[in-house]
């Protein structure tokens, strides 16, 4: 999968933009960072910033991390990712997810059962629009063109020819099976709490997925990005103190009781009694307590923290993981210095 690259995560805004975000990304550019990252959650879209951002660079890759399938129909996806593949020079990235019960259903008012088959359908549909097919498709989920209605609608073709063929759509996923959907049907997977000490369940359901795609092994193309929060500091509990209270959302906060995937992703890497402790104490709004719950050991499964010389020995884990783009956010200062270690 080559040399390990590096990605800005500009993640999604909080109240409103982060200040200083322009000069940051054009700075990762200098830096040699090859990609930069926009998310999405029920605030700041994904796709919008990375346009605006875009235009300050010539190199870097644009990606999606991630655009959640239900906030857009599969055509919705396929005009914007053709659109802005475009506008880029062909440096689009499409890293699509299903997020979650919570979103889905809170936010854009859609069932969330059967992620898996919806994701199916969802990338089906993408690859016959990107590819400039007339769009017929009658799935369990997604019908098109619409039965019933008017009766006038008929399948269509894009206006605009792909400026690639071969746009690189990337899966978000956490669970076995989505990790395996993601290597039977994308060029790529999108990683989150991957931890490259306790990887085999991954390994296995990709090659599984390889597998069913009739690969065998990864095309040597195929992606795996990770976020990986990098902290700098020559107190290792100081810095691990400012990794903790996001793995506490994550783990304690997201989802609900026996549905967060996040929480099930720990507890598989022999963490189940420290992810039922941290639940408990966040569901029941001590926050800082369900913080202060997460050992250092749990940190640094996904994490990198501590002195430059610590973090520059782990950084030969990632090196020899599944990882082939580490995606990493901080200011000037840490940027610069995860560059220098990850070239060096």
């Amino acid at each position: 999968m080559g040399d390990l690259k590096l990605g800005l995560a500009l993640g999604y805004w909080g109240a409103g933009p982060p200040p200083g975000l322009a000069d940051l990304v054009t700075m990762a550019e200098r830096l040699g960072f090859d990609s930069m990252w926009a998310a999405e959650a029920y605030g700041s879209d994904a796709l919008t910033p990375l346009a605006w951002l875009g235009g300050r660079t010539r190199r870097m890759r644009l990606g999606t991390s991630i655009m959640q399938m239900s906030a857009r129909t599969p055509v919705a996806t396929a005009m914007a990712a053709m659109t802005l593949d475009h506008l880029s020079g062909g440096r689009f990235v499409l890293g699509l997810g299903a997020s979650g019960p919570q979103v889905v259903e809170g936010w854009y008012g859609l069932p969330y059962p059967r992620p898996l088959a919806r994701t199916r359908e969802y990338v089906a549909i993408l690859r016959k629009a990107m590819a400039r097919e007339r769009v017929e498709f009658e799935g369990e989920h997604y019908r098109l063109p619409h039965k019933g209605g008017s009766g006038l609608g008929k399948p269509l073709r894009s206006t605009i020819h792909p400026l690639r063929d071969d746009l690189p759509i990337l899966l978000a996923a956490e669970g076995p099976k989505n990790v395996a959907l993601a290597a039977e049907i994308a060029d790529g997977w999108l990683a989150m709490f991957y931890s490259p000490y306790d990887d085999a369940y991954h390994r296995t359901a990709l090659a599984e997925g390889f597998t069913r795609r009739g690969e065998g092994a990864a095309p040597e193309t195929f992606e795996v990005t990770c976020r990986v929060n990098v902290e700098f500091d020559d107190d290792v509990e100081a810095a691990a103190d400012r990794v903790r209270p996001m793995l506490a959302l994550y783990v304690g906060g997201m989802g609900a009781r026996g549905a967060n995937f996040h929480y099930e992703a720990f507890a598989r890497m022999g963490f189940a009694a420290e992810c039922a402790r941290v639940q408990e104490l966040y569901l029941a709004g001590r926050k800082a307590e369900a913080a202060a719950a997460i050992p250092l050991a749990m940190v640094e499964k996904v994490a990198l923290v501590g002195p430059r010389d610590k973090i520059a020995e782990e950084l030969d884990a990632w090196r020899s993981s599944l990882v082939t783009t580490m995606l990493v956010s901080g200011d000037a200062a840490s940027l610069a210095a995860i560059a220098e270690l990850v070239k060096g």
